[in-house]
């Protein structure tokens, strides 16, 4: 994924220092992307139906799903910041989400917003591949 930031990419320790839902903020919005990258090379036109299954994949629920199914590969940094993003105070209450689900996705998406903040480009790619395919997978999808 080409980052619009190529020129302006944080330092792990920097990086770490960055409140976790400011992380997940940028994470929302890769994982958002990757998504909707991946629906549209899949030949669906309709952008209804774009919608309807990218919300699949980027609701709380889901996020909740991948990041519990992606915990024994994730290294302690990683595990690291989903715990700073799941425990950030975001004085918000989820429509559509159980509490629980939402804590989870936050942590997920800060994860995101990390790895693509630190330029971490390979890593960030492998797991958001991963979590793309373990969705598929649990909801029976074929690659749309």
């Amino acid at each position: 994924m080409v980052g619009i930031m190529e020129d302006k990419k944080y330092n792990i320790k920097d990086a770490k220092m960055l409140p976790p839902l400011v992380l997940a903020y940028i994470g929302d919005s890769v994982f958002e992307l990757f998504i909707r990258e991946k629906l549209v090379s899949s030949g669906i036109r309709n952008v209804h139906k774009l919608h309807v299954n990218a919300i699949t994949y980027v609701r709380a629920k889901s996020q909740s799903f991948m990041v519990h199914e992606l915990a024994d590969i994730l290294t302690p940094d990683e595990q690291e910041i989903v715990r700073r993003g799941r425990n950030a105070n975001t004085h918000t209450h989820p429509k559509n989400a159980d509490i629980s689900d939402y804590r989870y996705a936050t942590g997920f998406e800060s994860l995101i917003g990390y790895l693509y903040l630190t330029n971490q480009t390979e890593r960030m790619s492998h797991i958001l591949e991963r979590s793309f395919e373990l969705m598929n997978k649990e909801k029976g999808f074929n690659e749309h």
